[in-house]
């Protein structure tokens, strides 16, 4: 994948308007991930880091709206584009209700179904403020002073190495976006340095340790499964 490109899981069973839609989107710029039936796409949901989903509500399997109730109680904020040939308004309210983000029936036009997915990424973009025109950051229990380059817990000072504090600013510029080793080591580390991409994963344990309740389970700097890392604090 491109870096950068903006990554489509579209859940659909229709082959005509799957290989419309990917064909399209490709062109478009989008990297498209297909699921022909609801378990398979609630599973790649869950799993993989979508910008955007554009589900069909008539699935075999599992249903559509049956997807977007346990995806968001599960806790995945991906935003949902929901596909369907009914043009019911109750079942239109059913889905945003559920968790849905907008909605379109079919038949559409492509070029609205474009619009809306630009919308979406707008709508949804990380707000990322400049680490410069910040004096301190909070999360959770903890507080950056970035003056000093101190971090607190509670009031409590937390140790933490040079490239650990760079390494955590780094995360906090980006939060919400996924972040990949290479990109990390270039920006953090730069250009010219030796270590090898094994070098993110043991600071990241390290600064896991130092932060993380449960280091076997963060939640705030995530492993994004084959793509990387994203910090949420």
């Amino acid at each position: 994948m491109i870096s950068g490109q903006k990554r489509i899981l579209l859940v659909e069973d229709e082959t005509g308007l799957v290989l419309t839609l990917t064909d399209r989107l490709s062109s478009e710029g989008y990297a498209v991930t297909h699921a022909g039936d609801g378990e398979k796409g609630e599973k790649l949901a869950s799993e993989g880091h979508f910008d955007v989903i554009l589900l069909d509500v008539m699935l075999p399997k599992k249903n559509g709206f049956d997807i977007i109730r346990d995806l968001r109680k599960r806790g995945v904020t991906t935003p949902v584009l929901m596909l369907t040939a009914r043009g019911q308004l109750n079942e239109k309210v059913v889905g945003l209700k559920l968790g849905a983000d907008d909605y379109l029936t079919k038949p559409f036009e492509t070029l609205e179904l474009l619009a809306r997915i630009e919308s979406l990424l707008r709508r949804h973009a990380p707000v990322i403020i400049p680490i410069l025109e910040l004096a301190s950051y909070s999360f959770g229990l903890f507080k950056i002073d970035f003056i000093k380059m101190e971090i607190k817990r509670k009031g409590k000072l937390i140790e933490l190495s040079a490239r650990e504090f760079l390494l955590l600013r780094y995360f906090i510029e980006h939060r919400g976006s996924v972040l990949s080793r290479e990109t990390i080591l270039n920006d953090v580390w730069g250009y010219d340095a030796m270590p090898t991409t094994r070098t993110i994963d043991t600071h990241i344990t390290w600064l896991r340790q130092k932060l993380e309740e449960n280091p076997k389970f963060p939640k705030y700097i995530l492993t994004v499964h084959g793509f990387g890392y994203k910090f949420v604090g």
